[in-house]
């Protein structure tokens, strides 16, 4: 089945990832894609020692916005070159962090995209995360849950927090 966790709220990695945790425990085989992250956060570090394969990285550290024409296409490059790796893992689980922002900002090959989504195995699960999915990510989904915030001490000038946000 086909999983979108999405919106404006905390929780849509977290999510994906329980989900991942849960199916290495019962013995699957996990790959994480991660579009537009360097890779290091807390329960990546776990998964990998846990054994799921995990593809993470942009090049840079800038947000898409901030990149020059030449990051952005080294960026592209590299989101296309994971999303091509983790494809080819055999995986009972594959999980596509921020799929979404990749797809809005066109940050990876938007065919290339829909195709690890739409044409999965029937037997894997996929789990797509982001801000604002596009109606086809929607119209995809088995589970389509919305995170919606309604407050976050981030407002208050709170930053992330070790083994919280990070």
């Amino acid at each position: 089945m086909k999983h979108l966790y999405w919106g404006d709220g905390k929780g849509k990695t977290t999510a994906a990832m329980g989900l991942a945790l849960r199916a290495l425990a019962a013995g699957q085989r996990v790959t994480v894609v991660q579009f537009l992250k360097n890779g290091d956060s807390g329960e990546i570090t776990m998964l990998r020692r846990l054994g799921a394969a995990v593809y993470s990285g942009k090049g840079v550290t800038k947000f898409v916005s901030q990149m020059t024409y030449e990051e952005q296409a080294a960026a592209i490059e590299i989101q296309n070159y994971n999303l091509r790796r983790g494809l080819a893992e055999k995986a009972d689980m594959l999980i596509l962090d921020e799929i979404c922002a990749a797809w809005n900002y066109g940050m990876a090959d938007k065919s290339l995209l829909r195709t690890a989504v739409e044409d999965a195995p029937e037997e894997q699960e996929v789990v797509m995360t982001g801000r604002d999915p596009a109606d086809w990510m929607r119209a995809a989904a088995d589970y389509d849950t919305e995170m919606k915030c309604h407050r976050h001490p981030y407002q208050w000038g709170v930053t992330a927090r070790k083994g919280v946000e990070l």
